[in-house]
């Protein structure tokens, strides 16, 4: 197997208090893995290590097929075929071309390549035309795009990134994202990435780690992942399309769950009082005219996000009073029905795809 990256038994410890506990994972070449976890389970400190920015307390870190010798006086070369995204962009006070530019200055390549280089990764993350404007005067969500754009310009074979979406406009995060599915298809880089969310993983990884407690609970493949997941993923990720109300039990044998601002959801249990429910976006239809169907629950609604997958097209629709709901249809779906950003369609879906979350 031609790994890229080989965690062996790594421990890591500060003062005393261990921060990883023999974690063990490996990473085939263009490979994605999503690290999944709650706050505080090492997460961060392990893509630090994997960062060559951190050594291990004990284990071994092994990067195409080289065991990392973390006392080399060249190590600065080894870093330089890795990129790092954190969660908090560092930029300074500086235009964004020369911000990403930065780090091929010190490589000493010269102005013309400089110039070709950071226009590429700026087209990548969508940010073109931004060259000349201050990289400290930028929203939050453009700023983790330069970041980004600053790991992408040195051309890495590794990309290391710390919940590059969290907190993020869904603007950036549908940029961002689509990004690293390009880097990843299309130009085969590998990527190891922590997140929340589970949407974002299932689109976008090829695996799933779970650490906590500084330890990896559970490593496995998406499907096989997301099919352990109301016993150990839903833990530790955020779902999408996930509601509170008060479900009334109906004559029918099903249940009406009130979530509020004048919104009611059938579903096909029979639970009375509070009660927590998640709609799978792939079980939900979009119709841009109102037809006759079985499906119980019918909204109005308005696209204001798209997100291409390549496969799949993600959709963010408001319906009654700014309540988003997540969707996800065909590519060839989305082109036939002529969406776009504003259109206005309807949402349905069945009584049965209405999930009770215990």
């Amino acid at each position: 197997m031609d790994y890229h990256v080989s965690v062996r038994e790594v421990y890591k410890e500060f003062h005393g208090i261990v921060a990883l506990k023999g974690v063990s994972f490996n990473v085939e070449r263009g490979g994605f893995l999503a690290i999944i976890g709650p706050n505080g389970a090492g997460k961060t400190t392990l893509l630090r290590i994997l960062d060559l920015l951190e050594e291990p307390t004990r284990g071994e870190i092994w990067l195409d097929g080289e065991r990392v010798n973390y006392v080399r006086h060249d190590l600065y070369l080894l870093r330089r075929r890795i990129g790092f995204v954190p969660q908090r962009p560092i930029l300074f006070n500086a235009s964004v071309f020369d911000n990403v530019a930065y780090g091929l200055r010190v490589r000493g390549l010269g102005a013309t390549e400089v110039k070709e280089r950071v226009e590429e990764a700026l087209e990548i993350v969508q940010l073109n035309g931004f060259e000349k404007r201050n990289a400290l005067k930028l929203s939050g969500g453009e700023a983790q795009r330069v970041s980004l754009a600053q790991a992408l310009v040195t051309d890495p074979h590794l990309l290391l990134l710390d919940e590059p979406t969290v907190n993020l406009d869904p603007r950036s995060t549908s940029v961002i994202e689509e990004s690293l599915i390009h880097l990843n298809r299309d130009k085969k880089m590998t990527i190891i990435m922590t997140s929340h969310d589970l949407s974002q993983v299932e689109n976008i990884a090829h695996q799933i780690a779970i650490l906590s407690g500084g330890r990896i609970v559970d490593v496995g493949g998406v499907e096989e992942m997301l099919s352990k997941i109301s016993s150990k993923v839903l833990k530790y990720m955020r779902l999408e399309n996930v509601f509170t109300g008060v479900s009334t039990v109906t004559d029918q044998g099903t249940s009406i769950v009130d979530i509020g601002d004048g919104l009611r959801i059938e579903a096909s249990f029979m639970k009375p009082g509070e009660v927590r429910i998640h709609i799978p976006p792939d079980s939900i239809t979009v119709l841009a005219e109102k037809v006759k169907t079985s499906a119980r629950n019918l909204f109005e609604g308005r696209i204001h996000q798209i997100t291409d997958y390549g496969h799949k097209i993600k959709l963010k629709i408001k319906v009654k009073d700014g309540r988003d709901f997540s969707v996800e249809i065909t590519k060839k779906s989305f082109e036939e029905m002529k969406l776009n950003l504003g259109s206005n369609i309807l949402i349905s879906f069945k009584a049965s795809s209405v999930k009770l979350l215990q």
